[in-house]
């Protein structure tokens, strides 16, 4: 995680896991939809830097309605300047939405899925991606990437209380933190409160391994038992795992992406890390679950009794990841390029690499016609099946009792 490195400094324990003609300005006028129908959907949560809200990436023709703004809590609404550059649109808005906002506001930006709140406060511009960063910006576009369809709420901050402002709200189904100590250094982080998020509240949580081939078990972000821990591998390259990614974590997505930049409306950088391939991760997670809760009349959202998806079947956040985990593959060594700066994939025990495998768009049917029970995806070799189950036990001996049933 070499962000991790800069807000380990910066803030304690808590630190970044992950990367690598003038016009006219006018306000954006949207109003939004009244009645009670609204498609089936998924809120993730990404916790990070803040989010550029003015960029292409995250703008959309769809009216949520009046009432799913009302349940997300919404208490500030902006109607954010559509028209001029990037830092024409901030100041034109500057008295009507950035400088209003508290900590304990949660805003909503018509024209976007995105609500977002800043509980910890004390930034330059709460919300909006500082200048020198943009880690958020690219996260929150790695979900979106692999679900389009996600209601976005952004939480703004590396800590406890960020990550439970997010695991705590009734309607989040998923939470991804690509923050933790460099190093996978085995210090406390943020495990309380995604374990509350997880054990207490049932939602999902997606962690990055460090960016360094350090074990993932001890790392406060993708080790416990209750996360889901995501390293990296070459997708569209080799295939193979990407060097400088944690090990033994629970899956491997995509390293290298092509994200929206965080000061214009229009640009983008490829940029690589655990901290893009764990949002990509849960972005596949949302699109699983909006999907089901779509064939399985579940009109809501939220870890509700124990279930993900609460409809005419009841899918609880075990049975997903026991499909995550059928649906992971290991690609063959014969691709790999010495040339390219990954490791290839051993034919031994190459759980210790990669976990359960490979997780992109190939495994999202599988897993989905497992859920819905119209095709079983088949049971894994017995020696993974035994690899992860170490790696199991020893999350839950590290990081406190978690019954392996739940997994």
């Amino acid at each position: 995680m070499s962000r991790a490195l800069l807000l380990a400094i910066l803030m304690a324990s808590a630190s970044l896991a992950g990367c690598f003609s003038e016009e006219e300005v006018v306000p954006k006028e949207t109003e939004m939809a009244n009645g009670d129908n609204f498609r089936p959907y998924t809120v993730i949560a990404p916790i990070d830097t803040g989010i550029n809200p003015y960029h292409d990436h995250f703008q959309t023709e769809e009216i949520l309605p009046d009432w799913f703004v009302e349940a997300m809590g919404t208490t500030i609404i902006c109607n954010l300047t559509n028209q001029g550059t990037y830092q024409e649109r901030v100041d034109n808005d500057r008295t009507t939405c950035w400088d209003t906002i508290t900590a304990s506001d949660i805003v909503y930006f018509p024209g976007t899925r995105i609500f977002a709140q800043s509980p910890d406060g004390g930034t330059p511009t709460m919300i909006l991606d500082d200048p020198d960063d943009g880690h958020g910006t690219a996260v929150t576009g790695a979900v979106l990437d692999a679900d389009p369809d996600a209601i976005i709420f952004f939480v703004e901050g590396f800590s406890e209380n960020a990550v439970i402002t997010a695991g705590t709200h009734p309607m989040v189904d998923v939470i991804t933190t690509s923050f933790g100590a460099p190093g996978s250094v085995p210090v406390p982080g943020i495990e309380d409160a995604t374990k509350i998020a997880v054990v207490e509240n049932h939602k999902i949580h997606t962690g990055a391994a460090d960016n360094s081939p350090s074990p993932a078990v001890q790392d406060a972000t993708a080790g416990p038992p209750w996360s889901i821990g995501v390293s990296g591998y070459a997708e569209g390259d080799d295939d193979q795992k990407e060097t400088m990614s944690g090990s033994y974590p629970d899956m491997a997505s995509d390293w290298t992406q092509s994200l929206p930049n965080h000061q214009d409306t229009d640009g983008y950088h490829e940029t690589s890390g655990t901290s893009f391939a764990t949002p990509r991760t849960a972005g596949f997670l949302g699109h699983i679950m909006t999907t089901l809760r779509a064939e399985f009349n579940d009109s809501s959202s939220g870890g509700r009794d124990g279930y993900l998806v609460d409809g005419d079947v009841e899918i609880s956040n075990s049975d997903i990841r026991n499909a995550l985990n059928l649906s992971g593959w290991y690609p063959s060594a014969a691709t790999w390029d010495p040339t390219g700066g990954t490791t290839p994939i051993s034919p031994i025990l190459p759980c210790t690499q990669v976990g359960w495998g490979v997780l992109n768009w190939s495994n999202i049917e599988p897993m989905i016609n497992h859920l819905n029970g119209s095709s079983t995806l088949p049971s894994r070799s017995s020696d993974v099946n035994s690899c992860m189950a170490a790696n199991q036990a020893s999350r839950e001996a590290y990081w406190g009792a978690y019954p392996a049933e739940q997994d």
